[in-house]
């Protein structure tokens, strides 16, 4: 399996500091979380530190996007609800948050056997091409893209299927500020 790590520490750090602010967090105790001192957490915070192995690992499981099942549940619904084919997923991990039926049917695969896992192994080329492109259009970044539309192809694979055609990203907060990503395939015929 090929994993697209996001390797500018900006980014997470930036991550890191608005979780960790939403979710009411001090540095002394993410730093206990994370098994590091006080000072390491700054110093990421800061980007004078690129984590890196079991340390980034860690640091992306305290990060990676949670509904929470009171204050997200109307984004859920919106999400599970939706005539259209579209999916939310971790913004860093490509774990599956929610899905709605249409998605379900592309895929030939329930939602509920995926939620929490992460769907990038199932990512086709043009899927893997996009993610790479994220960095340079400052993806996540104040200033940065927060949204990109791309046309992919299908993955070949039974297990998951992906249908070609126009796919929209747009990265959002969720209420603990950690950022999913809301992936829509338009109906045909409609502009994007």
């Amino acid at each position: 399996m090929v994993e697209v790590r996001r390797e500018d520490p900006c980014s997470l750090a930036l991550t890191l500091r608005l979780v960790r602010r939403h979710r009411g967090i001090k540095q002394a105790h993410a730093a206990e979380l994370l098994g590091v001192t006080q000072s390491t957490v700054s110093r990421i915070e800061h980007g004078e530190l690129k984590p890196a192995g079991a340390l980034r690992n860690r640091l992306l499981d305290l990060v990676s996007a949670r509904i929470h099942p009171a204050r997200d549940a109307a984004l859920r619904r919106l999400v599970e609800g939706s005539a259209s084919p579209v999916h939310l997923v971790c913004d860093l991990t490509h774990r599956l948050l929610a899905a709605s039926a249409p998605r379900e049917r592309e895929w030939r695969r329930a939602a509920g056997e995926l939620l929490g896992h992460p769907l990038w192994r199932f990512a086709s080329e043009a899927i893997r091409s996009a993610e790479a492109q994220l960095l340079d259009l400052g993806w996540g970044e104040r200033d940065g893209a927060h949204a990109l539309t791309f046309v992919t192809g299908a993955n070949g694979l039974a297990e998951l299927r992906i249908v070609p055609g126009v796919q929209i990203w747009e990265r959002i907060l969720l209420s603990d500020g950690s950022p999913a990503r809301l992936v829509t395939s338009p109906p045909d015929g409609l502009p994007v």
